[in-house]
């Protein structure tokens, strides 16, 4: 969704009261003290609905603005198309909250080119004179072939889409051949303004249901509302087809159906029922926020995996992370997008992400879950909730994430990366108090070493938040989005990616390896890999569960995917022993640790046993993944690990309990 998705909040200025006419032709005034662009414009002054509106002419065809007592910052503006009394209660409601209303007679030519002609330059008129650059587009019947035409042409014009019972196909309306009723003489004044013959218009690709490519690839968010007994426009052959279309195409639409109170005039009309919710739909993406190319830094080069995509034909594509990325959400959103942007391309699409984990889990499972099937083109990596969540100590924030960074470059110098910083409700805290969380500082200071572009998007939710876009409540429930949280990630991404290979491909390039430069920490997890659980030894009271599920003991909890029916080193009693011989700087375990987590003991090369608590704050009701490095800066070589379940226990416990799903090592 388009400006749903790229603009963020703006400070706040002094309104500005509506200024009186004074020249022939339209122009701007400017408070020195604010210095808020206030369009002013020449006409018949009269009053609408307690606002100031003013007729004019322009190349001869009959205009007005109708404009707010209080103009909101940037002067965001709603373009009527067509009936433009019609419904007009959303309308109000927008021009109470600073909307300027403007509209433009072009009412027989049916969106047309030689509409299209005047839009452009009625567009060219408006903007040029102090309304904003993006406008809201609303369309009635008929209108709907206006605001779709000019959407398709200059998506970039175009903030959010609002329709009530909208024409999409011509076919069905004025041409009657479905199931609408259709209108003899606007049929073939419509054959006459598109140059179309009743056998052409049979294969025309012009319609709304057409021309929908343009405005998804640009986020534009819909939203329609119909007549479910509409006779004259019925929304199974316009816009059931359209939002079918368009959601496919990776577009976000929504439609509300309207059943009551539409027997009039074939169904087509009726008393609108959510004027509010219309309203609030233009303002949520109609407001003049800056854009969302502020909220991501584009470091190096992403023509790598383009190069690999194009020339090849192939791709791999990678998703690692926690909960936000496993769900089905964005990341489903972004393959949608790559199919489309190369449809040529066979790719696969890798979903690596792991609820609970972050970026040390993530680095000692890369080579098991990201590289398993060979060379990776792009890698998506995202961490900053569940290192936060999950109380890494600011150098595992570091050694994690620069782990996953180095070794991938080490396993395949031409790959390209995105970091993904997403949303929390402490980091919209931090960045409510000018200040960038901690975590997130952390995994840029990784981002800018290694050239790897990133994504602000959890100051772009917050930002955005505070400008009324949205709500944490309805839109990121606690850190997991909901659908349309889900299309404001998916969608900065894209805009991400779009700027990134903006520039015409050249066909002559080759891959770039990308630089390797010396380690932050000598000591991150750049070598991290998941040995099998054949290696441990010496298993006293410990053994190996080839098919352990640790709800089996009936003391509760829940488990993630993965976690259960598989391979597990358990042991449950105090004085339960094993011992691993391994070579690496560190050494750590991989555990599900679930209501009765224990608490081990643990000594490296015959050094002082270490306590350490399994418990966490979730293990109460879940088995929770959760990774141990128990030692991360030994010297390079052979060592021993002996781990044993201690005597002792957390208070919360229900029991003794160590189930290790992997032993790790960092070589």
């Amino acid at each position: 969704m388009k400006s749903n998705f790229i603009r963020r909040m703006t400070i706040a200025v002094s309104v500005v009261l509506f200024l009186g006419l004074t020249t022939h032709s339209s122009c701007f005034a400017q408070t020195e003290e604010k210095r808020l662009v206030v369009p002013v414009w020449e006409g018949q002054v009269s009053e609408w609905n307690g606002f100031n509106k003013t007729d004019f002419k322009f190349e001869n065809r009959d205009a007005y603005v109708v404009s707010p007592k209080t103009p909101a910052p940037g002067n965001p503006w709603v373009w009527r198309a067509r009936f433009p009394g019609f419904h007009a209660e959303a309308d109000l409601i927008l021009l109470a909250r600073g909307f300027h209303i403007a509209h433009i007679n072009t009412n027989g030519l049916l969106g047309s080119p030689k509409a299209m002609e005047a839009w452009n330059n009625f567009y060219q008129h408006l903007t040029t004179n102090g309304l904003a650059k993006e406008c809201v587009l609303e369309g009635v019947s008929r209108g709907g072939l206006f605001v779709y035409q000019f959407a398709s042409r200059w998506p970039e014009r175009v903030a959010c889409i609002y329709c009530d019972t909208p024409v999409g196909d011509i076919s069905s309306w004025p041409g009657g051949k479905g199931k609408g009723r259709g209108h003899a003489p606007t049929w073939q004044t419509c054959l006459s303004e598109y140059g179309l013959t009743e056998e052409t218009a049979k294969e025309f690709k012009q319609n709304p249901i057409d021309i929908l490519a343009p405005i998804a690839q640009n986020d534009i968010p819909i939203l329609h509302i119909v007549s479910m007994n509409d006779v004259i426009v019925p929304p199974s052959e316009n816009t059931f087809v359209l939002a079918k279309r368009y959601r496919k195409l990776g577009g976000s639409i929504d439609v509300i159906q309207v059943e009551k109170g539409t027997q009039k005039s074939g169904g087509h009309h009726f008393s609108h029922p959510e004027p509010i919710r219309a309203a609030d739909f233009m303002e949520r993406f109609g407001s003049t926020l800056p854009k969302s190319k502020d909220y991501f830094e584009i470091r190096g080069s992403l023509n790598n995996c383009r190069e690999k995509f194009e020339s090849q034909k192939t791709g791999r594509v990678v998703f690692l992370g926690g909960s936000i990325t496993t769900m089905n959400g964005w990341r489903d959103l972004v393959c949608k997008y790559l199919q489309q942007k190369f449809p040529k391309t066979k790719f696969e699409f890798i979903d690596a992400g792991i609820s609970s984990t972050g970026s040390v889990p993530g680095s000692f499972r890369l080579l098991r879950d990201v590289f398993a099937n060979g060379d990776v083109d792009l890698l998506f990596e995202e961490a900053a909730v569940n290192d936060l969540h999950n109380s890494r100590k600011t150098v595992e924030m570091t050694r994690g994430m620069e782990g996953i960074i180095r070794h991938s470059r080490v396993q395949n110098p031409n790959i390209d990366i995105v970091m993904m910083h997403f949303v929390d409700p402490h980091h919209v805290a931090n960045y409510r108090r000018g200040v960038t969380p901690e975590v997130i500082q952390q995994h840029e200071q990784i981002a800018k070493h290694y050239n790897v572009p990133s994504l602000h998007l959890a100051r772009e939710i917050t930002e955005r938040m505070d400008g009324k876009q949205f709500d944490w409540k309805n839109d990121f429930k606690n850190c997991h989005p909901s659908p349309f949280g889900h299309t404001v990630y998916a969608s900065s991404i894209r805009r991400m990616l779009n700027e990134a290979w903006a520039e015409p491909r050249n066909a002559n390039q080759q891959p770039v390896p990308h630089s390797l430069p010396e380690p932050i920490d000598q000591f991150s997890y750049d070598r991290g890999k998941m040995v099998t659980l054949n290696n441990a030894k010496e298993l006293t009271g410990f053994n190996i569960d080839e098919s352990c599920d640790p709800r089996a003991n009936k003391i509760g909890g829940s488990v993630r995917a993965g976690f259960h029916n598989v391979p597990m080193l358990v042991g449950t009693e105090p004085g339960d022993q094993f011992s691993l011989d391994f070579e690496g700087r560190a050494v750590g375990l991989f555990l599900a640790a679930g209501p009765d987590a224990g608490t081990i003991e643990y000594s490296i090369d015959n050094s002082e046993f270490k306590p350490l608590n399994l418990f966490t704050r979730w293990s109460r009701g879940l088995h929770i993944p959760w990774v141990h490095v128990l030692e991360s800066e030994l010297s390079t070589g052979a060592h021993q690990l002996v781990v044993r379940i201690a005597p002792t226990k957390d208070s919360r416990s229900k029991g003794h309990a160590c189930r290790i799903v992997n032993l790790l090592v960092n070589e």
